[in-house]
């Protein structure tokens, strides 16, 4: 009782339970926003995935079949003197291709960014200042 009023009539100052509601909707707050910093993110890769395949797809196909008619176009060409040779060094060709792109992709998905990067990147500002 003598805690809510002082002498002069005038309110106490919060107590703990006050400052725990306080520090709890700031906990809260703080994870909303960091919540919708992942669902953006999120949403954005997805996205980019999305463009990339159909573009990929899309690319694939018409590549190879430009390559297929390119591959019969050379061989009937050489049907009477050289048929077995053309087609071995295509064949040599695309296996040597196909792992030079394949060495590639694993190089690009390697640079990569790691996902939510930014969200983890906040989370750690977030702990260092909860710390200190």
């Amino acid at each position: 009782m003598a805690d809510e009023l002082s002498v002069t009539g005038t309110a106490r100052e919060p107590g703990f339970s006050e400052s725990l509601k306080a520090v709890f909707a700031s906990l809260v707050a703080l994870l909303h926003t960091r919540l919708d910093l992942v669902s953006t993110e999120l949403e954005e890769e997805l996205e980019r995935l999305k463009q990339m395949l159909l573009l990929a797809a899309i690319s694939l196909f018409c590549f190879g079949v430009g390559v297929l008619l390119l591959t019969v176009f050379i061989v009937v060409i050489f049907w009477d003197t050289h048929r077995f040779l053309a087609l071995g060094g295509f064949a040599l060709f695309y296996l040597l291709v196909g792992v030079i792109l394949g060495l590639k992709v694993r190089g690009i998905v390697g640079a990569h960014p790691r996902l939510f990067s930014a969200t983890v990147a906040e989370l750690a500002k977030d702990r260092e200042i909860l710390e200190s």
